[in-house]
Parts: structure tokens; sequence; C-alpha cells
């Protein structure tokens, strides 16, 4: 039986007496549930016609006014050309706040855009880093990266917090890391989770960008085979976008400190180790950020998040970003899984976009007053 497993990412991590969520196509089905009966294995069907829930999230799309972009709509998922557009828009409309640079070219060939974000009241300030779109179905987390801009840009006057952030830090935000991955899961398969980068030997396309960054890498929950999900790449930086991520990540890490990344679900705010049970050296700075930011997250819809070390909070796993910024001296490190838990899946519905970005906000610019405070 071949399934796409959404959660946890690789069979390895599946475990007695925890969920496992599993996509399967329509002709396995029947012999899919007498299995598990027998098996004695609870299920629940979560989404029955998956062709129909992704229709109704892409399909019409066209029709939409989406191209006027003052009018850009924040509570609707958008695809690369689009979002490539809105950074051009804010890039001429913002021009004191906004910086748009490329980090580089995809492996198919794109350019890698990030958003400079700030006031540049003095040369040299601190920096945070913030990635989404690491693995390309989880489209919540270019939406977050979006609303993130927007609030902003809509609050610099207003919210004298934000005021402080974008006076005090810059903010270097990639909306989409994975553009070669996202662009594939808008035209082909909904479900793609790698890069697109070719393995002549296979015919698979596509490393896991979250397992391809030189730190113990491609050691547990990371996968050798090319055409697993978890395929953590021929080497290091095998992929374009992530040797183009590190490399400006090394270049200013002096200046950053903090690395954000969002990816979907789970509902957690994860922090180093994700590669082993250790503990870190600042954990009482990066718990009492975490816990913070997971108390204001919750405060605004309810919606409680597990935080924690990866490796024990989700499960352990090799050549992570997360971890590999965290080494090369990003004292914040974070991940966030997004929502939900379970029951859309990565399938997030539109109207639930506004929701979880707005609660993800607090959780962000709570980490981020933290910095400015001074942890000892």
């Amino acid at each position: 039986l071949q399934v796409d497993l959404w959660q946890p990412s690789s069979p390895l991590h599946i475990v007695e007496g925890a969920a496992a969520d599993v996509r399967v196509p329509r002709n396995t089905t029947p012999s899919l549930l007498p299995f598990l009966q027998q098996a004695n294995i609870q299920y629940t069907i979560l989404i029955s016609d998956l062709q129909q829930a992704v229709e109704n999230q892409t399909g019409g799309r066209s029709q939409r006014s989406r191209r006027s972009l003052s009018g850009y709509n924040y509570e609707v998922y958008h695809s690369l050309e689009e979002i490539e557009d809105w950074m051009h828009y804010l890039n001429r409309t913002y021009s004191d706040l906004v910086q748009m640079f490329s980090l580089g070219k995809s492996y198919e060939g794109r350019p890698l855009y990030v958003l400079k974000l700030g006031k540049r009241s003095r040369p040299y300030k601190k920096a945070v880093w913030i990635d989404c779109g690491i693995h390309a179905r989880e489209w919540i987390g270019p939406a977050f990266c979006q609303w993130f801009v927007k609030e902003a840009l809509q609050t610099y006057q207003t919210d004298p917090d934000m005021r402080k952030m974008l006076t005090q830090l810059y903010f270097y935000i990639m909306p989409v890391f994975n553009v070669d991955g996202y662009h594939f899961s808008w035209t082909n398969d909904r479900f793609w989770r790698k890069t697109r980068s070719k393995n002549l030997r296979f015919h698979c396309h596509g490393v896991d960008a979250n397992r391809n960054w030189k730190v113990k890498w491609c050691d547990e929950g990371a996968s050798l085979h090319p055409c697993d999900d978890t395929y953590c790449g021929p080497f290091p930086e095998s992929e374009p976008e992530v040797k183009a991520v590190a490399h400006f990540l090394r270049k200013h890490r002096k200046q950053i400190k903090a690395y954000l990344s969002f990816h979907a679900y789970a509902q957690m705010l994860l922090y180093p180790y994700s590669y082993k049970y250790a503990t870190i050296p600042n954990f009482n700075c990066v718990e009492s950020a975490a816990y913070n930011a997971v108390n204001a997250l919750q405060s605004a819809y309810g919606i409680r998040y597990r935080y924690g070390p990866a490796s024990s909070t989700l499960y352990v796993s090799s050549g992570s970003s997360m971890d590999w910024a965290y080494k090369n001296g990003i004292p914040y490190a974070f991940a966030f899984e997004l929502r939900d838990t379970g029951h859309f899946g990565f399938l997030l519905p539109e109207m639930l976009i506004k929701p979880t970005c707005t609660e993800t906000m607090l959780a962000v610019k709570n980490i981020t007053l933290h910095l400015l405070k001074k942890c000892h």
C-alpha cells in the first residue's frame, strides 16, 4: 500500500499510542480499511474527498480579483507569481521601510527573494530572520510571512511595540523559501513537500530542504533514499536554495539574533536541538521566550501550542535549518508548526488564515520584544 504520510513525516517516527495522518489514493481505500480493522487499529476519516477539498481551495482562482495590489487579499492563498508581484509592489511603495533583494537562484532558476524590513535609523542594527515555505505543501507558512509584513507596515505608525521593533531591528523575511516546490504544489501536486532538483539514478525529484543543512547531516530522522519525503540530499547544502540562505546567514551571523522558521502542521513552538536529546546552553532564556510566546498566542483564540526542544516535543531529525542556525551562533532559533493538529492538515481552509496569523503574530512580537530585553 502506497500512502503519503502527513504526520509524522517519516515512518521511523510512527510510535505506538500516537496518531499518524496518512493520505491514500482513492483506489486503495477498499483494501486499507479492512486491513486496519483486522489489525485492530482505530481510524477516523478526516477528509473523505480530498480532491474536492483541493479544488475548493484552488479552483476558480483566476476569476477572483486578486490582481490589484493595493487591495491585496491576505486572507487567501497566493501563487508564487502573485507573491512575487506583491513583493515588487511593496518595494516600490514603501521604500522607506522595505528593501527587496535576491539571495540567488533556485534549482529551476527562480530568484530567491527576501524583504528587508525596518527603519534605516542607524548603520548597524541587530536583525531577525524569518522564513516560510521550506516545505512546499505547507501553504499557511507563506500566508503568515505575508501577514507579518502587512501588519508591520500597517501598524508601524500606531503600535508602539511595532515601532520599537522596526526602529531597533531589521527583519529579513523570505516568504517562500522553496520556490520551485511551492510553484509545483500549485500547478502539479498540491501535496509536494521537497525541492525540485533532479536525481538521475532514481528518477525522483527533490530533497527535503529541512534535512539538507550541515548539522548532523543525514543522521537520525532523515533518509538516504532519493524517493523519500525526508531525503537529505547527496551532500549538505546540495540544494541551491539551502546553500544561498546558509551563505547569507553565515555572512550576517553577528547581526542576526533570531531565526524563525514557519511550518505546518502540529501547533507547536520548537527550539533546538532537533538532532539530539540535550539541553542548549542558553536554555533558560529560550525556554522563557517560548513559554511567553505560546501564552500570548493562546490569548487570542484559546489555541494551545505545545513547546519545547524539537527532539522530545516532535521527533528527532537531523540536518534542520533551526539546529544549523543555532549552531552558527544565532542564539534564538525557533520553528513554528502552525495550525492545525490534523483535522485539515495541509489543507487549512482560507477562513482560518486570519485567526492563525493573528495569534501567530502575537507570539512573534513576544519573541522579538524578549530579544530586545536582554536575557541572562
